[in-house]
């Protein structure tokens, strides 16, 4: 495994070992290797074209790796789609964030996933078991929304985006992806949007967080991972580095060097 030391072993929730992916002449993943702890935050940044998306697209099932392995929970995993993520609790906030606008905050929550009631073909919605069950959800994540019941397009970005959030932790998930989750948000939209991710890590959950924004990540994180033309050129715990540091690392400025992938 990436990390040495037994302990560290067991607290790693995810690890990619060696991930290799090309499309066509295009090499977008080459002998790339992270590890993700268990009920922390942890940021993967790098420019544009780095692998960051190639990466993400390949722990969630999107892309089939050509090469290297993913480990979940220590046992080696092969996604052919990414509704096998998901039967492992791996869930993704996208930045467009697949709401539909016209239905209610409740039928977001539960869209293809629907409680029913009944037997058979006469199967119906359980409408009430799922009102309540959204109210709690928001309620216990102190998700600020007018009602369960209002459309989603009446919310706020800020507000659109909890949602998003409140849905992917709804099904169990042990592990939530973000991929700039407030990129087109306002300084306090950005601000409820942070604590709400905060309070996932308080929760046990296991974040994965993409952002360009390094005043965030260096808030937010406990370990953060460089991307660089296709690879991972190391990581850092937050703690003990600087946001200089990183952007050395990224641009690869004085070999980009004092960071190991073993943390």
């Amino acid at each position: 495994m990436i990390g040495e030391n037994v302990g560290e072993q067991a607290n790693t929730l995810l690890e990619v070992v060696d991930l290799d992916k090309h499309f066509g002449a295009v090499q977008a993943l080459s002998g790339a290797s992270l590890a993700l702890s268990r009920g922390e935050i942890t940021a993967l940044v790098g420019d544009n074209g780095a692998g960051k998306s190639t990466m993400v697209r390949c722990i969630t099932g999107v892309h089939r790796p050509d090469g290297g392995l993913i480990r979940f929970n220590g046992q080696e995993v092969r996604f052919h789609a990414p509704e096998d993520a998901r039967a492992l609790g791996i869930e993704t906030v996208y930045q467009d964030l697949a709401l539909v606008e016209d239905l209610t905050v409740w039928q977001n929550l539960y869209l293809n996933r629907e409680i029913t009631r009944g037997f058979g073909p006469l199967r119906l919605l359980n409408k009430r078991a799922m009102i309540g069950a959204a109210e709690q959800t928001l309620t216990r994540l102190d998700v600020a929304v007018p009602s369960v019941k209002s459309t989603v397009r009446r919310m706020s970005g800020g507000q659109r985006q909890s949602i998003a959030i409140s849905r992917a932790i709804s099904w169990g998930s042990t592990l939530v992806i973000m991929d700039e989750p407030t990129a087109a948000l306002g300084v306090r939209e950005t601000r409820a949007v942070e604590r709400l991710i905060t309070r996932l890590r308080d929760e046990g959950i296991t974040v994965l967080l993409i952002s360009h924004d390094f005043d965030q990540v260096m808030r937010l994180s406990d370990q953060i991972w460089v991307m660089r033309q296709g690879t991972v050129a190391g990581g850092r715990r937050t703690a003990e580095t600087t946001g200089e540091q990183i952007v050395a690392m990224i641009t690869g400025v004085n070999g980009g060097n004092g960071a190991k992938p073993a943390e």
